[in-house]
């Protein structure tokens, strides 16, 4: 039996660093285009003019997101990992099982007592 409390971490984890991707991702994949193609990076903004600013800044920050959004999915499927291998739900003390395996044992020490 799996840990289902991990498996839904590790499916939301992944889901949402998906997310973030296709919803932020755009802008990187441009800053990367910038880059290869032309020797100089602009900050693009709706109100004013594009900024020249400098590309290695451009580079570091497209890196930092790309890595945010590694470390988001191997989290997640470490967390799918532990929960498809994980025991935990089946290690009960039997005192603290609830349920009718718990209702029978109650009531063979209820007619032994008797």
């Amino acid at each position: 039996m799996s840990d289902i409390r991990f498996i839904i971490i590790g499916i939301i984890m992944i889901f949402f660093s998906f997310i973030i991707l296709g919803v932020f991702g755009g802008n990187f994949q441009t800053s990367n285009i910038e880059i290869n193609e032309f020797e100089n990076c602009f900050e693009y903004s709706e109100n004013n003019e594009p900024t020249p600013i400098d590309c290695s800044e451009k580079l570091r920050n497209q890196s930092i997101f790309f890595g945010t959004i590694i470390i988001l999915i191997i989290g997640g499927v470490v967390a799918l990992l532990k929960g498809i291998k994980g025991d935990w739900d089946n290690r009960v003390k039997p005192e603290d099982m609830v349920g009718p395996s718990r209702g029978n044992q109650n009531d063979e020490n209820n007619s032994e007592n008797i």
